[in-house]
Formats: structure tokens, sequence, C-alpha cells
């Protein structure tokens, strides 16, 4: 069960909804999810879905085929005396 907080003005355009559809509120709000999630998750590749988080905290472009240097070199300044 999930319960969320409207305020004023949307509760209002639910309630009108309500009244022009003759259906539940809670009816109106699944169909809103159903159709949100439509245009915004279930059209895309996984790769669309995750591409803004890709990246997004930022790294070197060769890093998958320099990480061995980049780890000697950081153990060898870490534990060079």
């Amino acid at each position: 069960m999930t319960t969320i907080r409207l305020n004023e003005d949307i509760d209002n355009k639910l309630a009108l909804l309500k009244e022009v559809e003759k259906v539940t509120k809670t009816e109106i709000i699944k169909k809103a999810i159903v159709e949100y999630y439509a245009r915004h998750i279930q059209n895309k590749t996984p790769y669309e879905t995750g591409e803004a988080l890709f990246g997004r905290f930022g790294s070197e472009n060769d890093l998958s085929q320099t990480y061995k240097a980049k780890l000697k070199d950081k153990l060898n300044a870490k534990y060079s005396h």
C-alpha cells in the first residue's frame, strides 16, 4: 500500500477527473502511473534506461585499458621509501 499527499490544486484536478470519468481516484492514479511508466521506461532499451547514469561520476576514457599501470603507479607512490 502506498499513501500520497497531494496539494490542493492537484487534489481538485483529481476530484474533477473522478466526476468526469465516473471512476475512483484510485483508478485514475493507477492509470496515470501505468501511462507514465509506458512513456518513460517500458519502451527503452536497458542502455537507454541507464544512459543518464553512465559516466556520471567521471572517469578517464582509457581506464579499462590502463588500470594496471595506474595501480602500479599508485602502489609505487605509496610504498616507495
